[in-house]
């Protein structure tokens, strides 16, 4: 799940970043308003953590920004500010959350799966797809029998990919825009090798391949 930092403090985007891969999400860091304006435009994310006080403007405006021109991810808000006012402001501009300086990591990852969550109109940590189960705080498959399949961070973004849109085709293209950050640089069959990988856990019909489209997760099977 592709996420974007706007964080200008580089020592707490460098842990954040971090901890957030560590989490299942593919981190994108901005350290500057402008910056960030433009990804939030340009780039396909899931979820958004962004500080409100940034070295060439405001946090605020870039989410305005964002919703003036239909960027409709969610986002959570950063503040250093105990003004409540500052924190009602944040909720008017569009924001789904926000959490307040300091803060634990593993709160900030509760919240961020919480608002996906939301936006995907579900209540649970569970995603559930036919016989099987992804466990989002485990990183595990449940299968129809029972057993269960822990699971590496690209296996679970992948699957957590097809699993939350069951019968969705999706390209290559946008598979690897939500498994990889801009700084990496995966090789061109690694998105194949990783279905290979998965396949042996759901079987081959259970994710197929829409030649020259890319591949779906059917539910059905």
């Amino acid at each position: 799940m592709r996420l974007l930092l706007v964080e200008d403090d580089l020592l707490l985007a460098e842990g954040l970043a971090s901890q957030l891969a560590k989490a299942g999400f593919s981190v994108d860091t901005a350290h500057t308003a402008r910056e960030a304006e433009l990804l939030g435009k340009q780039e396909d994310y899931r979820v958004c953590v962004l500080d409100l006080g940034l070295p060439d403007g405001s946090g605020l405006d870039v989410l305005r920004n964002w919703r003036a021109n239909q960027a409709d991810f969610p986002v959570l808000i950063l503040t250093a500010r105990s003004d409540w006012q500052d924190k009602v402001n944040g909720l008017k501009a569009g924001a789904d959350d926000y959490l307040a300086k300091p803060f634990q990591s593993e709160e900030l990852i509760a919240r961020l799966n919480a608002i996906v969550r939301r936006s995907e109109g579900r209540v649970r940590s569970l995603i559930t797809a036919g016989r099987f189960e992804l466990d989002e705080h485990r990183q595990s498959l449940k299968m129809g029998d029972g057993i269960e399949h822990s699971l590496t961070g690209t296996e679970f973004r992948l699957l957590r990919c097809l699993m939350s849109q069951p019968g969705h085709v999706f390209s290559k293209e946008q598979l690897i825009e939500q498994l990889y950050s801009l700084n990496e640089s995966p090789s061109d069959n690694v998105i194949e090798a990783y279905i290979g990988r998965l396949r042996k856990l759901v079987g081959t019909d259970t994710i197929s391949t829409r030649r020259g489209q890319g591949y779906l997760f059917n539910d059905t099977v």
